[in-house]
């Protein structure tokens, strides 16, 4: 008999596979006294592992290198430079000669790193921390003769499942999807970078499971369900065929789902809606453009920056941001400047600020930063002359932010003027409403941006003042409360009045029964994962926008999130049946 673990639905489909079990976090260490006639040994001892890590980050890189490129391998220049440096060395060296072990020293040394590099006044240094974790955790791990866990040791077809606790950059980019079926973590929710991360991979995906690294011992026969939150331990193999069964119905849904991809999104009384897609990195370009996306909805950067030693030049961003203007040959593509800061830059469980979320990111770290903002910005105006591009402000809270970034636009077009290069100038701004602040108070910046688009992530953490990424208060992270329909409504209602467009490009969007309940709002333009573009697209060809205005009516009229949730179900059941994918990704809905 199976034994399950409950997490929370990230990104869907079945797999049955083996676990491979990551523990990727600093191990314990006990103090160990050596006599002096032994401290030459272990200081070579300490030596010896330095040496055998930098040879392990050297294959590492290679394969990233091959698999994804210079700029993603690029990440473990940082942790080479880390083993390289002298006064690390002499730092751990020092220690053993006062009798300490070899991995008791560098454990010590490097605890000292962390701290100093969290508290550092430079926001780069304050981004190293995660890379210092990960040298600390790969050398103690050779001192300690623990098990080698890197995921690039899995032979090709492995069809693994990889458990860990959460992924930090360094592991990211060593996924290769040729050995990796599908990812669960202890960590996360649905909106926490891992899960945005995993649906655009197209891989199937189980966050905030608490307890998986604890309960297996890895190498167990497991079964990842994405759409349920379900992780299976050691089924049986009648509960393997059961699960290969609903693969085979899933495969033929989303087979039936994609011969939508060419049909428009249009309901049933004659209502055009708009479906673009999220994309993460350029890669998803060609696939977000074949599930029938209109366009580019949303377009992070953060790939750009995330773990890197040093910040993109503009010509590697300018190839990034054409490379998906071509992929849509004409339709928009809206590119979000940097959103770094909150849970982009990942800082090994040391965060540069007390409140990374309230503190400086997004539009406040580019504007405070001008020469690296107007370099994005050079890049984009560059990559315009390759299709339709829109740019897009994240966490604009106040109409002084927007006139700010518009003048370091217009410096930015003044300076590739002067270089001769051609760019264009007309390019529609707009913003990201993602703060209550920006949608009590959208009227002040209509006549400043060409659109709005809603940032549901962020909007619903902020407004329930929920932190997105803990899984402890999943429950509680309710994009139909109350509040957040409200603060929706107000700023469709004020995009309508100053006659600007209003899109809606948080995950909210990809969710069919939320989709629906926005299409009720007056929203007419979604941007979701390109997996999710058929499922939209079938809910829109299903209902009547009147039938949507009316059951979000009632969900606004809600007293609870689970009140809305239940007039939203029960009036979509009415016209598309009780479907089971009504539900996928709503915590307790089923």
């Amino acid at each position: 008999m199976e034994r399950q673990i409950r997490g929370i639905p990230a990104s869907p489909g079945i797999v049955v596979g083996h676990a491979h079990l990551l523990r990727w976090e600093v191990p314990d260490v006990r103090h160990r006294i050596v006599p002096d006639e032994a401290i030459p040994a272990e200081i070579d001892r300490l030596h010896r592992a330095l040496e055998r890590a930098r040879e392990r980050l050297r294959q590492v890189r290679a394969r990233v290198e091959a698999s994804a490129g210079p700029e993603e391998a690029a990440i473990f220049d940082v942790q080479l430079s880390i083993l390289d440096d002298a006064e690390l060395t002499r730092g751990v060296e020092e220690l053993i000669r006062q009798n300490m072990g070899a991995e008791k020293a560098f454990d010590v040394i490097m605890l000292e790193w962390r701290n100093r590099f969290a508290r550092h006044a430079a926001a780069m240094l304050r981004e190293r921390v995660g890379d210092v974790t990960d040298v600390h955790i790969r050398v103690l791990s050779l001192l300690l003769d623990l098990p080698d866990r890197d995921p690039v040791t899995l032979p090709p077809g492995s069809n693994a499942i990889l458990v860990t606790h959460d992924l930090t950059p360094s592991l990211t980019v060593q996924l290769d999807r040729s050995t990796i079926a599908a990812i669960a973590t202890d960590a996360g929710t649905r909106t926490a970078h891992v899960a945005i991360l995993a649906r655009s991979l197209g891989l199937p995906a189980v966050v905030g499971l608490r307890t998986a690294t604890a309960e297996l011992q890895g190498g167990e026969r497991v079964v990842l369900d994405g759409g349920t939150g379900m992780l299976a331990i050691n089924p049986t193999d009648e509960e393997i065929a059961a699960y290969h069964e609903r693969q085979r119905e899933e495969a033929v849904a989303e087979a039936a789902l994609a011969d939508l991809a060419a049909l428009e999104a249009i309901t049933l009384d004659g209502v055009r809606i708009t479906l673009r897609a999220n994309v993460d990195i350029p890669e998803d370009a060609e696939a977000a453009a074949r599930s029938g996306a209109e366009g580019v909805g949303l377009m992070r950067t953060e790939f750009l920056v995330v773990g890197r030693p040093n910040m993109p030049d503009e010509d590697e961003q300018y190839r990034a941001y054409r490379r998906v203007l071509e992929a849509f040959e004409g339709h928009p593509v809206i590119i979000r400047t940097f959103d770094i800061g909150g849970d982009k830059l990942p800082m090994g469980g040391f965060p540069s600020e007390p409140n990374p979320f309230l503190g400086w990111r997004a539009i406040r770290m580019c504007l405070d930063q001008p020469e690296m903002f107007r370099t994005q910005l050079r890049a984009l105006l560059r990559a315009s002359m390759h299709g339709n591009l829109r740019i897009m402000l994240p966490l604009i809270v106040t109409l002084d932010e927007v006139r700010a970034a518009r003048r370091l636009l217009d410096e930015a077009a003044r300076e590739l003027t002067e270089r001769g290069i051609p760019h264009r100038v007309d390019i529609p701004l707009g913003v990201m409403i993602e703060t209550p602040a920006a949608a009590v108070a959208g009227d002040t910046l209509t006549r400043d941006v060409d659109f709005f688009s809603i940032g549901t992530n962020d909007l619903v953490q902020y407004t329930l003042a929920v932190d997105r990424g803990n899984a402890n208060l999943a429950p509680r992270y309710t994009p139909l409360h109350p509040a957040v329909l409200r603060l929706i409504q107000r700023t469709v209602e004020v995009a309508t009045l100053a006659d600007i467009d209003v899109a809606v490009c948080g995950e909210m969007a990809s969710q069919p029964l939320m989709a629906f309940a926005l299409l009720g709002l007056g929203v007419r333009q979604l941007s979701v994962a390109p997996r999710s573009v058929p499922l939209v697209k079938r809910i829109v060809r299903s209902v009547t926008a009147s039938h949507a205005k009316l059951a979000a009516s009632a969900a606004l009229r809600a007293l609870t999130a689970d009140d809305a949730r239940e007039e939203l179900a029960r009036r979509l059941a009415d016209v598309v049946g009780d479907a089971p994918f009504l539900y996928d990704g709503l915590p307790g809905a089923r």
